[in-house]
């Protein structure tokens, strides 16, 4: 099925966090200012900007090794200008990008510089449709699989940067392109704890277009709607017990306590088995565990089935879940297309106000009667 082969790739993107360490760049910081102004990040971990006199300093944390550097930029408007070493200039704002991930594409968007997109990885799997349109038209080349990147092609295309998901390891691709003169800018959102510190990697995007003023416009916008939504549930007593995920080759992956959808739970006014579990990421279980912990829930969310027939016929187990009993399961599939391309992989990733929105409209729907869901959609 398309949309199975979709989350198969979704999940090997995040399920790469082991092998061995790597550090892109330097821990050298040399300044060649005498002061700077910092970008006020927020939420998001993993990144820090600080503004020069005659440059931008950008840096990527490593988030598998605490207080080392993953990676530094270095963003001027006149390849003349003098930077310290240890990091990679870049002349901005940038002309074109190839953004690897669909993650990116909504920073892009809400930047109003989808038009600088000249290349991305694994066509089948993009729903935005100005970039479907660019691929459709020549105007946007694919560059096969994020994993085993086409170094041909990105070098025949020579965008002003490739914009990459970094992962826990060395990619020879990437050292090539980068040795060729295209720098790759690490865009690791995936990798915060929250939905929030996700979106705020609009901030890192936007200093490559020099549009910081504009993406912390943008970003308040966004982080007002989301707390106020989330107030709307932060007294409520009558809190439905949630389960997510499904089971995925024999083991079934349930957000953590504190991965981004574990605190997307917790906001949305919701009982989870797992709210005081400490760790990130997904906790793989066996089916047996889940029923143990799960089979009372109120609501099954993120479920990655089209259908209850179908959720039932992969394992006859799913049925003896309560919300299976009661129709009261989700997935986030309301914007699918039959490539099994999904739009809750692109633009919720900026919007966790709308998501937010759809979590506590299922769970509260007295809260929120006239709204209309955005991802979430029940399986029938």
């Amino acid at each position: 099925m398309k949309w199975l082969r979709s989350f198969n790739y979704i999940f090997l993107c995040l399920a790469v966090l082991s092998v061995t360490a790597c550090s892109t760049g330097s821990n050298k910081t040399d300044v060649i200012s005498d002061s700077a102004d910092s970008s006020v990040i927020v939420y998001a971990k993993g990144f820090s900007i600080r503004y020069f006199s005659d440059y931008t300093q950008v840096i990527v944390n490593n988030p598998w090794k605490s207080g080392s550097i993953y990676a530094t930029y270095f963003l001027v408007k006149d390849t003349q200008t003098e930077v310290p070493e240890g990091g990679v200039k870049i002349l901005v704002p940038l002309k074109t990008i190839a953004p690897a991930s669909v993650t990116h594409y909504e920073f892009l968007h809400l930047l109003g510089e989808l038009n600088t997109v000249t290349g991305i990885c694994q066509a089948d799997i993009v729903y935005n449709k100005k970039i479907k349109k660019g691929i459709e038209e020549g105007r946007i080349t694919d560059l096969g699989d994020a994993f085993h990147i086409n170094v041909e092609k990105v070098l025949q295309l020579s965008p002003s940067a490739l914009m990459m998901s970094g992962y826990n390891q060395k990619d020879a691709n990437l050292q090539r392109i980068s040795q060729a003169g295209i720098p790759v800018i690490y865009n690791n959102e995936w990798m915060e704890t929250s939905l929030l510190g996700r979106a705020e990697w609009i901030k890192f995007v936007a200093a490559f277009y020099d549009k910081s003023q504009l993406a912390d416009s943008i970003f308040s916008n966004i982080e007002n709607r989301y707390n106020d939504i989330k107030q709307k549930v932060t007294n409520i007593k009558d809190k439905p017990g949630i389960m997510a995920g499904s089971n995925f080759r024999g083991t079934w992956y349930m957000p953590a306590g504190r991965s981004f959808m574990g605190q997307l739970f917790a906001d949305a006014g919701s009982r989870y088995f797992y709210s005081n579990d400490t760790t990130t990421g997904s906790l793989p279980l066996n089916v047996e565990k889940v029923l143990r912990d799960f089979s009372d829930a109120d609501i099954w969310l993120n479920c990655n089935f089209a259908t209850l027939d179908e959720l039932i016929k992969s394992d006859s187990k799913h049925a003896l879940f309560k919300p299976v009993q009661t129709r009261q399961v989700y997935n986030f599939n309301k914007r699918m297309l039959p490539s099994g391309a999904n739009d809750f992989w692109e633009s919720a990733v900026a919007r966790p106000d709308l998501l937010l929105s759809d979590v506590i409209a299922v769970l509260h729907p007295e809260i929120l009667p006239d709204y209309e869901l955005v991802y979430a959609e029940k399986l029938k």
